[in-house]
This record gives structure tokens, C-alpha cells and sequence, in this order.
């Protein structure tokens, strides 16, 4: 029971506890935290021993601080003890108030679990409130803000004065913990604040060698590297380029701030430009420089996008591909090109032509074939075989042009024999046919079977409708020379005593004459006309929007473009050329209209010997 001076017991206990509790506040980690509250017991509230078991993560409880004997915090300290065995123990004995107190005649039960303990060998208790040496005390600590999570539990062992404790005592120690429980929290706080901001100065250190890494890849990258804004009025500006960039167009840094990839990218390209800023990925197209000239780039885009915000900005790559294009270029000139005269090919002729037709449904019902139906517009001929084909050997059963119905008798007929001076050379004639035809070039608007989908002029098959027609279809002009009809001539040439060069003063010669006809021909005609060279000594020369006359004037200069001398190592060559004027017309295929153009200059040509034969 209390003595009599318990007034100044109770003082020097207050005194005593003040101390300490402010003690608690001047520890900095939160294992000073732990030992203090040990300490704090010991020194303040006259325990021998205090222990201070903490709960861990897993909900366990370790010996986290001991106080009072040295050898028994080396032994337990550190030590874990099971969850449901302390809360079997906080279960046990008497309550005082938050406090639970086991007498020996209870605990027996708990020297074999697996709680870490420490205790001391005594003589039994002579009075009924003395301490007995097996008798446990504890003090449990809950986190502060009026909930019951359990931090810990603070256990306490020998009071000084042997007895146990009173009210007064009681009351201190379960204030002391509560303080206790109050430090912990801070402690554990202060700890979290402190790992948190260590993360954040590694996190900022890690950005700040991140971006220095991005700074320096930016800026020194042997590419151009563009940084360019997303949405907003300013959506496309270029916030940032490097200097590869700077050079590649021909502008300062601060120059090219001012614009967007839309205002230096080439006005064919601005689709292609939108399409892969809205979706990433990358595209080829055309820069401007500064000079005004445009380079070829690869454009390699990537969206940087916020988490809550959405995409902010577009880091652009961009490759110069000037060269690869200008090789790809001069590939695709190559195939589509003659390597002698620099004149488009049989191929890229065919295509060309192939590009101007259609089919038409319809437009000839009877397919007698095309060739003969624009020819009998003319009364060009009559057919030797069947059905008025042509006799394909040796076209025996043909009419010389000049006699046939629908023959004026002059040059300006269509498909009138061009003239040609007395005296110019003759030799056998190949027939056209002895080159390969050429495959259709590819048609977007055919399906995998191979037949169009929509027709030239728009005709579907399976529906018989006929939609909108985006093709301009391409006709003959009409019979009558002054009717003002225009359309796709076709002139076709061969040259008239050239084998003759070639096999007197060798192939260098004759390559020679090919290349300077060649050239006589490209200037004859206008810029949208097309000369090729279809092989041998054939050239071909497509000129669209010319009348009957026309065709038959452009063939007269051409002819007297090639006539005058070809000087080669210092002598002078000659050679003719003989004309056959064919028209383009939707409904024929590509290599009727060549052969159409192919019989006239044939025709021609034998007129022309006979001709020759009677005047001898």
C-alpha cells in the first residue's frame, strides 16, 4: 500500500516523468527513439529493467531496445517473438486500466513460448503486494489519433522499491507509454520523411544524368533531332533542333524556331507530313533549305506523352536520304529509260500509253478489233482475212494507203503517207511484231483476278451501273481533217538506211546516229510530248491534242529534223525516216495502237517504194 509521503512521491514521479518524456522528443532516428524509451523507464519511472518490443511489417514483435543489464540485452535483443503469443499474454492476468499484469502464480505457463524473456532466480514474495521475480508487467503502445493498431508493447521487470507498483505508479507508466507511442509515430515519420527524400534526391540526380544523357544525345547526334510542340495555337512549332539539323537546311537555331515542319516541308509532302505527326512513325519527304532547294529526309517520329495530360511534344529524327533517293532515282531512270539515247524505254512507253485507256464496255460492240474500227473512221484499209483482220504475214492483203475509200489525195489526210525526198534508202522491214510485249503496268483499280473492278470509264460488271467517271477517255479525232477534233497521236518512226551505216562504219557509228536522231526528235516535239525508243532504229512519239493535219505536220518536221547530215568522227552520215501516224483510243489495248501506228509506217514506207520504182 502507498506510504504516507505519497504526495511527494507523487511529485518527484511527475517531475521524474517530465524529464523523460522530454527526452523523448530529442531523439533524431528512430532506434535512438527505441532506447530512449528503454532508458526512460529505468531512469524515471524506478524499474530495474524495461524492454521495449516493436511490431514489425509481418506482425510480429522483435526486441527492438533493453535497458538495466547489459548481459541481457546482448541476449535477447534483436530477438522475434510470434504475434499470436504476445496477444495471448495481453489476454492474460489482470487489466490496470491499459496496463495487463501477470502475476507468477499465472505466468508459469509462458516460460516455454516463444517470446524472448529475461528473469532472475528470487525468494518468494513475504508480502502480499511485493514483487515476485516471474511476475510480468506490460504496457501496451497504440498509434495515437484514438485507434487500437498496436505498435508495440513495453515490458518492465524488478521495481526499485520491490513492490508493485500503485495507482500513482500504474498511472505514470501508462502515460509514459502513450508518450512513448507518440514519439514512435514521430520517430517512424521523421524516418519515412527521410528515405522519401533520399528516393527523391536519387530520383532528381538520376533525372538530372538522364537528361544530360538526352542533352547530349540531342545536340551532338550526327542526325537532325527535332523537339516540336503538340496541340494548342502552337501545335507543330519546332521547339528545339540540334545543330546537324541546322546544317542539313542551311539555318540558325533560332531561324528555324519561327517555323513548323508544315512551313518548310515541300507542298507535295504536307499530307504525308500530317499523316505521321497525328499517328508517330516515320515518312520520307522534302525539306526546304534556305537557298530554296529541298532535300529528301526520313522523318522518324515519337509521341512524348504525359500520364494525365496526353501527348505534349514530338521528337522528331530526321536522316538526310538525299543520296539513296538520288540513286533510287537514277534506278528507276535506268529501267524506264533507253541507256543509248536517254529516251524512255519500250516499257516506260507502254505504261505511259497504258495509263491513257480503258477498256470501255460497251464503246465497241463488236470487237472486229479496235485497230479496225478507228481505221475504217479514216478508210484507212480494208482487211485482208477474216473478219477484216490483218494478214500477219506480210500483211498480204493489204491496200496501199492513198487507196482505199475516204482518201482525199493529199498530205494533209489523216493518215496520209508522209512525203519523202527521191532517193532516200530503203531496206527490209521487221515486222513489229518480233519484240515482246509488255505486261500491263499495275492498275489500282483491278481486283486479284485480274479484271478491273471499275472500268475506265467508271462501269462496274457486277451491277451494271455506272458510276461517277474520273477517267477522261481518250478518242480519235474524227474523219474530216477540219472538224477541229483533237487527240493522242502516235507516230511512229523507223529509220531508212541505217543498216547500212551500221554495218559499213561499225556499231560505235551507228550509236552515234541513234543518239543525235535521238536528240533531233526530243527537240522537235513540245515539253509534254513523249519521244521513247522502242528498240533498234524504232523510235515512238506520243503528242496528245493534235487534229488529223496536226499529226501529219509534226511528222513532216520531225522527218525533216532527222534528214540533214550527222557528222560522227569527222564524217557526215545520213539517214531518212518513214512515219506511220496511229491514234490512241480508249477501248483499244497498248499494243494495238502500236501496231495500228506500226502498219501505217509500213504502209508508208512500201507506198514510198513503189513510188520510187515507177518515177525509176
Amino acid at each position: 500500500m502507498e506510504t504516507e509521503s505519497e504526495p511527494y512521491v507523487r511529485l518527484a514521479t511527475l517531475r521524474q516523468l517530465h524529464d523523460v518524456v522530454g527526452e523523448l522528443n530529442t531523439a533524431r532516428s528512430l532506434a535512438d527513439t527505441l532506447q530512449t524509451v528503454a532508458d526512460g523507464i529505468v531512469k524515471g519511472l524506478g524499474y530495474e529493467l524495461a524492454c521495449v518490443n516493436l511490431v514489425q511489417p509481418d506482425g510480429d514483435l522483435v526486441v527492438a531496445a533493453f535497458s538495466g543489464n547489459a548481459a541481457a540485452e546482448a541476449l535477447i535483443t534483436g530477438r522475434v517473438g510470434a504475434r499470436a503469443s504476445w496477444e495471448r499474454r495481453l489476454s492474460m492476468g489482470e487489466t490496470w486500466g491499459e496496463l495487463r499484469y501477470i502475476p507468477h502464480t499465472e505466468g508459469w505457463i509462458l516460460l516455454e513460448d516463444d517470446v524472448p524473456q529475461w528473469y532472475t532466480e528470487g525468494p518468494d514474495p513475504r508480502f502480499e503486494d511485493e514483487w515476485h521475480p516471474q511476475d510480468r508487467l506490460y504496457a501496451p503502445m497504440y498509434a495515437p489519433g484514438g485507434g487500437r493498431e498496436l505498435l508495440g508493447v513495453i515490458s518492465v521487470d524488478r521495481p526499485r522499491g520491490g513492490r508493485r507498483p500503485g495507482p500513482w505508479g500504474r498511472e505514470a507508466l501508462q502515460m509514459y507509454a502513450s508518450q512513448a507511442a507518440i514519439a514512435i509515430s514521430n520517430a517512424r515519420l521523421r524516418a519515412n520523411m527521410q528515405r522519401a527524400l533520399v528516393r527523391l534526391e536519387r530520383e532528381q540526380q538520376a533525372l538530372r544524368a538522364s537528361e544530360e544523357s538526352f542533352r547530349q544525345a540531342f545536340e551532338y547526334a550526327p542526325s537532325g533531332m527535332a523537339i516540336a510542340e503538340m496541340g494548342g495555337d502552337q501545335h507543330g512549332r519546332l521547339l528545339r533542333t540540334n545543330d546537324a539539323l541546322c546544317r542539313l537546311l542551311g539555318r540558325s537555331a533560332s531561324a528555324i524556331r519561327r517555323y513548323s515542319f508544315s512551313d518548310l516541308v515541300h507542298p507535295e509532302d504536307i499530307g504525308t507530313l500530317l499523316r505521321t505527326s497525328a499517328e508517330g512513325g516515320r515518312a520520307e519527304l522534302r525539306l526546304a533549305r534556305r537557298d530554296s532547294t529541298y532535300v529528301w529526309v526520313s522523318l522518324r517520329n515519337s509521341v512524348v506523352a504525359d500520364t494525365t495530360d496526353g501527348p505534349r511534344f514530338l521528337l522528331t529524327h530526321v536522316e538526310d536520304i538525299e543520296e539513296r533517293k538520288r540513286n533510287e532515282l537514277q534506278l528507276a531512270h535506268r529501267a524506264s529509260h533507253d541507256s543509248l539515247t536517254g529516251l524512255p524505254n519500250s516499257a516506260e512507253l507502254r505504261a505511259r500509253l497504258s495509263a491513257r485507256l480503258c477498256e470501255r464496255p460497251g464503246a465497241i460492240s463488236v470487237r472486229e478489233s479496235a485497230v479496225q474500227a478507228v481505221d475504217k473512221a479514216f478508210g484507212g484499209y480494208e482487211g485482208g482475212g477474216p473478219n477484216g483482220a490483218y494478214d500477219e504475214g506480210g500483211y498480204g492483203g493489204v491496200v496501199p494507203y492513198g487507196q482505199g475509200p475516204g482518201y482525199n489525195g493529199t498530205s494533209g489526210a489523216a493518215y496520209a503517207p508522209v512525203p519523202t525526198s527521191p532517193g532516200s534508202g530503203y531496206e527490209p522491214y521487221e515486222p513489229y511484231e518480233a519484240y515482246e510485249p509488255y505486261e500491263r503496268p499495275y492498275d489500282p483499280y483491278a481486283d486479284p483476278t485480274g479484271e478491273r473492278a471499275f472500268q475506265g470509264d467508271g462501269f462496274d460488271p457486277s451491277s451494271g451501273v455506272a458510276p461517277l467517271d474520273h477517267h477522261v477517255h481518250t478518242v480519235a479525232p474524227g474523219a474530216d481533217p477540219d472538224d477541229g477534233s483533237k487527240g493522242l497521236a502516235v507516230l511512229f518512226c523507223d529509220l531508212d538506211g541505217f543498216k547500212s551505216i551500221n554495218d559499213r562504219f561499225g556499231h560505235n557509228t551507228g550509236d552515234a546516229v541513234l543518239i543525235e536522231v535521238a536528240r533531233r526528235l526530243n527537240t522537235g516535239v513540245r515539253d509534254g510530248d513523249t519521244v521513247a525508243r522502242l528498240g533498234g532504229d524504232e523510235f515512238v512519239v506520243l503528242a496528245d491534242g493534235l487534229g488529223a493535219t496536226d499529226a501529219a505536220d509534226l511528222a513532216v518536221r520531225l522527218r525533216n529534223a532527222i534528214i540533214p547530215p550527222i557528222r560522227v568522227d569527222g564524217r557526215a552520215v545520213r539517214v531518212g525516216a518513214s512515219f506511220g501516224i496511229g491514234w490512241a483510243s480508249c477501248g483499244m489495248t497498248v499494243e494495238e495502237v502500236l501496231k495500228s501506228a506500226d502498219q501505217r509506217m509500213y504502209i508508208e514506207k512500201r507506198s514510198r517504194k513503189t513510188v520510187h520504182r515507177r518515177a525509176g
